[in-house]
């Protein structure tokens, strides 16, 4: 269904939002820039803010977005014949060549890495977002494999994909804080996705292969 002119302009606006905060925060400070700042900055009231954005969290890191369920996802997703790990390294290594927003390969992310990290309740959003990812991941493969119940390999399983998924993004962010351009980080990140995956025991390369 195509998007109507009321739902276009709602979200441009909310993105408009969005960027003008993320750009306020990382010149300044998560934590030195109010709600009213980011609505005076965006031209909008400070209702309307709110009316979006339900937390001053939501502004950087918006629930649609970074979602807790985007590891189950992508396993959901593969195709028959595809295990839980090389779905995982497919999706990332296809977001690292298309220097994809999932994983910062954008201008400026070294920087907005570091403001996020430099606010307690951005941090501990990160922290908690990591938790109910690998939880959700966790649930996904317990139930497609049949698992019975208190099974460890299942959370086992999840923790591995998840900590290669936690890399990823540390590494990209460390490297584009450090100043390298787009396409030196990318192609050191699939460097280190191979000698990943040339670590990881067959047991977890074979695990969770869609049956249909």
């Amino acid at each position: 269904m195509a998007e109507g002119l009321r739902e276009r302009k709602k979200r441009q606006t909310r993105r408009h939002i969005s960027e003008v905060a993320i750009g306020l925060f990382v010149e300044r400070g998560f934590d030195n820039v109010t709600i009213a700042e980011v609505a005076e900055a965006a031209e909008v009231s400070v209702n309307t803010v709110y009316n979006y954005f339900q937390a001053k969290e939501d502004l950087v890191l918006p629930p649609e977005e970074a979602s807790p369920r985007r590891l189950a996802g992508i396993v959901r997703e593969r195709a028959v014949g595809e295990s839980a790990a090389g779905a995982v390294l497919a999706r990332l290594r296809q977001e690292v060549r298309g220097r994809e927003r999932q994983v910062g390969l954008s201008a400026g992310f070294g920087r907005f890495l570091e403001m996020m990290r430099a606010a307690p309740t951005l941090s501990a959003r990160l922290e908690d977002l990591a938790h109910q990812m690998t939880d959700a991941l966790a649930a996904v493969l317990a139930e497609e494999t049949g698992a019975a119940p208190g099974d460890p390999v299942p959370r086992v399983a999840a923790c591995q994909l998840a900590a290669l998924h936690a890399m990823v993004l540390t590494e990209i962010g460390r490297r584009a804080a450090a100043g390298q351009d787009p396409d030196a980080i990318a192609a050191a990140v699939l460097d280190l996705l191979d000698a990943a995956e040339s670590l990881l025991g067959e047991k977890l390369l074979d695990y969770a292969v869609r049956k249909d």
